[in-house]
Protein backbone atom coordinates (compact mmCIF):
# COMPACT_ATOMS: atom_id res chain seq x y z
CA UNK A 1 0.00 0.00 0.00
CA UNK A 2 1.61 3.51 -1.14
CA UNK A 3 2.04 5.81 1.85
CA UNK A 4 2.19 9.72 1.22
CA UNK A 5 3.99 12.09 3.84
CA UNK A 6 4.10 15.71 3.16
CA UNK A 7 6.27 18.34 5.33
CA UNK A 8 8.14 21.88 4.62
CA UNK A 9 4.53 23.22 5.91
CA UNK A 10 4.55 26.68 7.88
CA UNK A 11 3.84 30.34 8.48
CA UNK A 12 5.85 32.64 6.28
CA UNK A 13 4.92 36.28 5.48
CA UNK A 14 3.51 37.83 1.80
CA UNK A 15 6.29 36.95 -0.82
CA UNK A 16 8.17 34.48 0.93
CA UNK A 17 8.74 31.39 -0.09
CA UNK A 18 8.32 27.29 0.80
CA UNK A 19 9.36 24.18 -0.52
CA UNK A 20 6.81 21.30 0.45
CA UNK A 21 8.23 17.75 0.27
CA UNK A 22 6.02 14.65 -0.53
CA UNK A 23 8.17 11.22 0.34
CA UNK A 24 6.70 7.75 -1.59
CA UNK A 25 6.75 4.62 -0.05
CA UNK A 26 5.15 1.00 -0.85
CA UNK A 27 4.91 1.69 -4.25
CA UNK A 28 6.95 1.78 -7.31
CA UNK A 29 7.65 5.40 -8.18
CA UNK A 30 7.98 5.22 -11.60
CA UNK A 31 3.91 3.98 -11.63
CA UNK A 32 2.84 7.07 -10.35
CA UNK A 33 1.91 10.75 -11.78
CA UNK A 34 2.62 13.09 -8.97
CA UNK A 35 1.08 16.39 -8.12
CA UNK A 36 0.25 19.08 -5.38
CA UNK A 37 -3.69 20.03 -4.53
CA UNK A 38 -4.77 22.39 -2.24
CA UNK A 39 -8.15 23.52 -0.22
CA UNK A 40 -8.52 26.78 1.57
CA UNK A 41 -11.23 26.78 3.97
CA UNK A 42 -14.91 26.30 2.90
CA UNK A 43 -13.66 26.14 -0.17
CA UNK A 44 -12.91 22.58 -2.82
CA UNK A 45 -9.66 20.96 -3.06
CA UNK A 46 -7.86 22.32 -6.24
CA UNK A 47 -5.42 21.61 -8.59
CA UNK A 48 -2.13 23.50 -7.92
CA UNK A 49 0.40 21.60 -10.37
CA UNK A 50 0.60 18.12 -11.31
CA UNK A 51 2.74 15.87 -13.98
CA UNK A 52 0.58 14.52 -17.22
CA UNK A 53 1.85 11.34 -18.91
CA UNK A 54 2.52 12.95 -21.92
CA UNK A 55 2.91 16.64 -22.24
CA UNK A 56 3.59 19.84 -19.88
CA UNK A 57 3.62 19.94 -16.23
CA UNK A 58 -0.36 21.07 -15.17
CA UNK A 59 -0.26 24.53 -13.22
CA UNK A 60 -3.20 26.01 -12.08
CA UNK A 61 -3.29 29.64 -13.39
CA UNK A 62 -3.00 31.01 -9.65
CA UNK A 63 1.05 28.94 -9.89
CA UNK A 64 2.02 29.86 -13.08
CA UNK A 65 5.32 31.83 -12.40
CA UNK A 66 5.26 31.03 -8.84
CA UNK A 67 5.22 27.67 -8.02
CA UNK A 68 7.43 24.17 -9.80
CA UNK A 69 6.93 20.97 -9.47
CA UNK A 70 9.63 18.51 -9.31
CA UNK A 71 10.27 14.91 -8.47
CA UNK A 72 13.37 12.79 -7.56
CA UNK A 73 13.04 9.69 -8.71
CA UNK A 74 16.44 8.40 -6.50
CA UNK A 75 14.39 9.71 -3.57
CA UNK A 76 10.60 8.90 -4.46
CA UNK A 77 10.13 12.00 -3.54
CA UNK A 78 7.83 15.25 -5.22
CA UNK A 79 8.49 18.43 -4.27
CA UNK A 80 6.28 21.99 -4.65
CA UNK A 81 8.46 25.10 -4.58
CA UNK A 82 6.46 27.98 -4.07
CA UNK A 83 8.10 31.91 -4.36
CA UNK A 84 5.77 35.22 -3.81
CA UNK A 85 3.45 33.66 -1.81
CA UNK A 86 0.35 34.97 -0.93
CA UNK A 87 -2.57 34.98 1.59
CA UNK A 88 -4.55 33.71 -0.56
CA UNK A 89 -2.19 30.76 -1.02
CA UNK A 90 -2.90 29.76 2.78
CA UNK A 91 -4.79 26.03 2.45
CA UNK A 92 -3.85 22.78 3.18
CA UNK A 93 -1.30 21.56 0.35
CA UNK A 94 -1.82 17.66 -0.29
CA UNK A 95 -0.02 15.39 -2.01
CA UNK A 96 -0.98 13.01 -4.99
CA UNK A 97 -0.07 10.10 -6.58
CA UNK A 98 -1.94 8.95 -9.27
CA UNK A 99 -1.80 5.27 -10.87
CA UNK A 100 -0.70 5.81 -14.20
CA UNK A 101 -1.78 2.50 -15.51
CA UNK A 102 -5.43 2.40 -13.50
CA UNK A 103 -6.06 6.43 -12.42
CA UNK A 104 -5.94 5.04 -8.97
CA UNK A 105 -5.06 8.12 -6.45
CA UNK A 106 -3.10 8.09 -3.35
CA UNK A 107 -3.57 11.09 -1.06
CA UNK A 108 -1.39 12.56 1.66
CA UNK A 109 -2.31 13.54 4.91
CA UNK A 110 -2.01 17.37 4.26
CA UNK A 111 0.51 20.03 5.49
CA UNK A 112 -0.59 23.30 6.85
CA UNK A 113 0.87 26.83 4.50
CA UNK A 114 -0.37 29.95 6.05
CA UNK A 115 0.52 32.89 4.76
CA UNK A 116 0.37 35.97 6.70
CA UNK A 117 2.00 38.90 8.19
Amino acid sequence: QAQLVESGGGLVQPGGSLTLSCAVSGIYFPFLLMGWYRQAPGKQRELVAAFRNSGPINYADSAKGRFTISKDNAKNTAYLQMNSLKPDDTAVYYCNAQLIASGYNYWGQGTQVTVSS
